[in-house]
């Protein structure tokens, strides 16, 4: 608990000095003031986040949490576990759905074994598990607290090595055959919502098999009756390391003043706990993309963020982060490469 609790410790407010700079300097650009519509926030937002006008975020990084998840044994998932393992290899060697959009975008991607159920000896993926794989959280938890801190410790410590390598941008991306099942379970507790409104079929669930992973998940919940309260108890009785890890990964950014772009769905809930243990993590992240997955709506309202993108995009392992990374850094460059009406020599008055 040290890491985490001092990690809270340090995240603070935004800079208000910095965004004020900032949006006095966007409404005397040579367009009409508000005319770059919600780039012109973004680049606030980073401005406040960083305490700079035009920070320099071309040093960026995806970092990819790998976990499996016990309850793949009720059958809530279409493909088998060992998909898991097998598309965690694939996104470290880059030919995954991110690794192309990863290079478009000059990012990095940063693989990060957290419980796969299995060994990986690879040598672009960092092996940091916590244990082979989550319980079956139909039948118990799905790790004990203490696992759960560890996991979030773990994202909190990945992501500050990759800060001091001087990153500047920091993307969330996942990898767990059955991780919208926990997501699900997590949201529903959360926000007090039943399972049957927010569970969608995740990576092509047989839509004659959605009533039974709806039982699941409420199975999950009653027999672990995780505190709605206590975002690290809900994350040790229906969580997912990857989730926990996530979790970790928003935290160091917010502390380290980084811009958090996050992915879709799972990130999202990983985000909402992050808030829950800060509020003001949320004034770090920047979401990327609305999620196709049924409980995306509810999971973006509950963090509070509108979304960028809406491309019917429900992948995951940090793909709407990588295509978010161009919005973010042409925000600071509209910022620093436009000129103000003075310098243009256009008189408004």
């Amino acid at each position: 608990m040290k890491l985490l609790n001092s990690t809270l410790s340090r995240i603070t407010a935004l800079n208000q000095e910095s965004m004020q700079r900032s949006r006095a300097r966007i409404d005397n650009l040579v367009k009409p003031v508000g005319s770059l519509g919600r780039l012109e926030d973004i680049a606030v937002q980073i401005s406040g986040i960083t305490g700079e006008l035009f920070p320099d975020l071309s040093n960026k990084a995806i970092i990819v949490m790998a976990s499996d998840n016990g309850v793949c044994e009720e059958g809530i998932a279409a493909a088998p576990q060992v998909v898991t393992r097998i598309q965690t290899i694939n996104i470290a060697n880059g030919v995954s759905g991110l690794g192309p959009l990863a290079r478009m975008c000059g990012a990095d991607i940063v693989v990060v074994d957290i419980g796969v159920m299995s060994d990986i000896e690879h040598d672009r993926v960092i092996n940091r598990k916590i244990r082979y794989g989550t319980g079956n959280i139909a039948r118990g938890p799905a790790m004990s607290y203490e696992e759960a801190v560890k996991a979030i410790e773990t994202g909190i410590e990945i992501t500050e090595n990759e800060i001091k390598k001087g990153r500047g941008l920091i993307g969330t991306g996942e990898m767990g055959i059955g991780n919208t099942t926990s997501s699900t379970a997590l949201l529903s507790v959360l926000t007090g919502i039943d399972p049957q409104n927010i569970t969608g079929v995740g990576a092509n669930l047989p839509f004659d098999k959605l009533d039974m992973k709806i039982s699941v998940i409420r199975q999950a919940i009653s027999v672990n009756n995780p505190d709605k309260n206590n975002p690290v108890d809900s994350l040790a009785k229906i969580g997912g390391l990857d989730l926990a890890g996530m979790t970790g990964i928003v935290l160091a950014c917010a502390a380290n003043r980084v811009p958090c772009v996050i992915d879709g769905y799972i990130s999202t809930i990983s985000a909402v706990l992050a808030c829950r243990l800060s509020p003001l993590c949320k004034d770090y992240i920047i979401p990327s993309h609305h999620s196709l997955e049924k409980g995306a709506r509810i999971a973006s309202e509950c963090l509070g963020i509108k979304p960028m993108l809406f491309m019917n995009m429900r992948l995951g392992e940090g793909s709407g982060a990588a295509l978010a990374f161009h919005i973010v850094e042409s925000a600071v460059l509209m910022n620093r490469d436009m000129i103000t009406f003075e310098e243009s020599g256009i008189d408004l008055v």
